[in-house]
């Protein structure tokens, strides 16, 4: 398997690489990037053959999607595939200090939520001009569903319902301005739900399709059924599967701990870095179009992309699966990937 594999969205004429590079890091999540080491990052990704990069307008209070945007200018727009999203409006705002929700030296304007028609199409606006691009490949709506608004989702759904916010992204799409939609989020229930109101050509799942978590297999499945193709986010759950302690943003519980622990154990008998297990597995599902990871630095991305092509012996994952660390209906990666 390489980074520059190319997978098609089934519903759309649009083609992912394998290994698709995120911004968060660049944006300045948990600790601050230089420009200059997001510069060598992203030029090292395109070395590797990577040729989809994914941001959006809250990472970094529209750092991510400036430095994205002068980081490609020089390259043939028809050479690469970016990705933003909508749902919050970034409004100036000089209160704004040095670490604000885990970003750290944003730039000074304040996310406020809204999905409404009108606010759907000026994030996007927005976008264009920070990303300096007319035609943006992929929209997603960004952390809509309880995980992130808890008993405001209600207020929020009816906006993209009721408020227009759906009929925005799929009047962007029929009149060109993107090619596919759909929505970036943490949760796969509310992508169910989605997927009544609007026709999804493709949805960005974080953290919720993983060697270590594998309850959004019906969605999947559903996604396989229907033609909306998955892009893996957050393949590392926050971190825990490359060696630290987060998960789902948070101090990681001693469950999971405990399983993680039981992952590595076997990756250890079949000398498996768990990392490429991490990146490895998810990309055997018949719905995944690509998998994004972010990297701070070139050395960063350089050691993803091995992660990636790495060889896995087919007997580690049957490991997994005999010792009850793989769900039983989760496709395996297997020889010629």
């Amino acid at each position: 398997m390489k980074a520059s594999d190319r997978r098609t969205l089934p519903r759309c004429d649009l083609s992912l690489t394998s290994l698709g590079l995120g911004t968060a890091p660049m944006g300045g999540l948990y600790s601050s990037t230089s420009f200059a080491d997001a510069q060598a990052a992203t030029e090292a990704a395109w070395d590797s053959g990577i040729r989809y990069f994914d941001t959006a307008p809250y990472y970094g209070y529209t750092r991510a999607e400036r430095r994205l945007g002068a980081l490609l200018s020089d390259r043939e727009r028809g050479s690469y595939v970016v990705s933003t999203k909508a749902g919050r409006l970034m409004v100036p705002d000089d209160s704004v200090g040095d670490d604000e929700n885990g970003w750290v030296r944003p730039l000074p304007f304040r996310p406020t939520y809204d999905y409404s028609y009108d606010a759907i199409l000026k994030s996007f606006e927005h976008s264009q001009q920070r990303l300096g691009v007319v035609e943006i490949d992929i929209l997603y709506i960004h952390d809509i569903g309880p995980y992130t608004h808890g008993d405001r989702h209600e207020h929020y759904w009816r906006q993209l319902t009721a408020g227009g916010g759906f009929r925005a992204l799929q009047e962007l799409r029929r009149d060109g301005s993107v090619t596919a939609i759909g929505l970036g989020v943490n949760e796969a229930e509310v992508v169910q739900d989605a997927m009544q109101e609007a026709d999804l050509d493709i949805v960005m799942l974080a953290g919720r399709y993983t060697l270590l978590e594998q309850m959004s297999l019906p969605l999947m499945e559903r996604c396989v059924r229907v033609g909306t193709g998955i892009v893996i986010a957050g393949p590392f759950n926050s971190g825990i599967l490359v060696g630290n302690n987060k998960f789902d943003y948070k101090d990681a519980p001693a469950d999971v701990v405990q399983r993680v622990q039981a992952l590595k154990a076997v990756c250890d008998e079949f000398d498996v870095p768990l990392p490429a297990a991490a990146l490895h597995f998810p990309m055997a599902h018949p719905s995944v179009v690509s998998c994004v990871t972010g990297a701070r630095n070139a050395e960063q991305l350089q050691t993803n992309v091995a992660w990636f092509e790495a060889t896995i012996p087919d007997e580690f994952w049957t490991a997994l699966r005999e010792r009850g660390l793989i769900d039983e209906a989760a496709p395996l990666p297997g020889k010629g990937e």
